[in-house]
């Protein structure tokens, strides 16, 4: 008979956190920390980061942080290692690190787009390769476990003047599936699925909402607001809402999920 409440548990296992210093990724480093795991929480931005893991410690959890550029594999390799190392193994691996621009499509600069790909793609590309490679049996880790690939609704639909960021969650979103497929078939124990928040209230959100009113789109915040909260349903999303679907994803609530797409947007894509 499954035991409901340590389904939802991660008692004993590693995770690894990228983009962890604020917003959505550090507030799925506190779930995940607050369920039991060890939590290695990793960014660019230190200051914020180490404060991250810091108060996750504070109030009982066990987290550290490191400095981690997901786009250099170099850097992907020691923050893997540093998770076996520092925690004794890695079990659970969010891939949540990610930037956005702005441009309209005859305006986009290559250098631009191809930076976006660079941190939204390849860094998640890097990390699903060298999550699978410890994770896998006889990898460093070797015990299997749940790689989550932080996508968007922007890689299932279209908006104005972020090409850019939706080109890279759709590739997000296909990779995510072609990982689980084969990790699958190769018996790995690991199970790959992606997680596509609609707008959420966080830096990235009120960015994404503003870049609106900077292209010339509407003419103010409150009517750019006005328009993208009416589109869903039960209003802009919380970063809660977004580490709870992470939780399911990189618990054994859901060993029999993998290949799939959660989406958590507030009915937007419903509508």
């Amino acid at each position: 008979m499954t035991d409901y409440g340590k389904a939802f548990r991660l008692d004993g296992k590693v995770a690894l956190v990228t983009g962890a210093a604020r917003g959505i990724g550090a507030e799925i480093a506190r779930a995940l920390a607050q369920v039991g795991a060890s939590v290695l929480a990793t960014d660019v931005l230190d200051e914020p980061g180490a404060a991250t893991a810091s108060g996750i410690a504070q109030s009982g959890g066990r987290c550290e942080f490191m400095h981690h550029d997901v786009s250099d594999e170099t850097q992907w390799e020691a923050a893997v290692a540093a998770s076996v190392e520092r925690f004794g193994g890695l079990d659970v691996l969010v891939n949540n690190a990610g930037i956005e621009t702005a441009a309209f499509l005859t305006r986009c600069d290559a250098s631009d787009f191809r930076r976006v790909m660079d941190v939204n793609v390849t860094g998640v590309f890097l990390g699903v390769k060298h999550g699978v490679r410890a994770m896998q049996p006889g990898g460093a880790a070797g015990r299997g476990g749940a790689i989550v690939n932080m996508s968007s609704i922007a890689g299932m639909i279209g908006t104005t003047a972020h090409i850019a960021y939706h080109s890279s969650k759709g590739a997000v979103r296909s990779l995510t599936k072609a990982a689980a497929i084969e990790c699958a078939q190769l018996g790995t124990g690991i199970r790959v699925n992606s997680v596509h928040p609609g707008i959420v209230g966080t830096d990235m959100g009120d960015k994404f909402v503003a870049d609106f009113v900077a292209l010339g789109l509407v003419p103010d915040t409150a009517t750019a607001e006005t328009a993208f909260k009416a589109a869903h349903p039960l209003g802009f999303g919380r970063p809660e809402d977004v580490a709870c679907a992470v939780l399911y994803l990189a618990t054994e609530a859901s060993r029999w999920t993998t290949g799939t797409e959660l989406v958590v947007d507030g009915g937007y894509t419903a509508t």
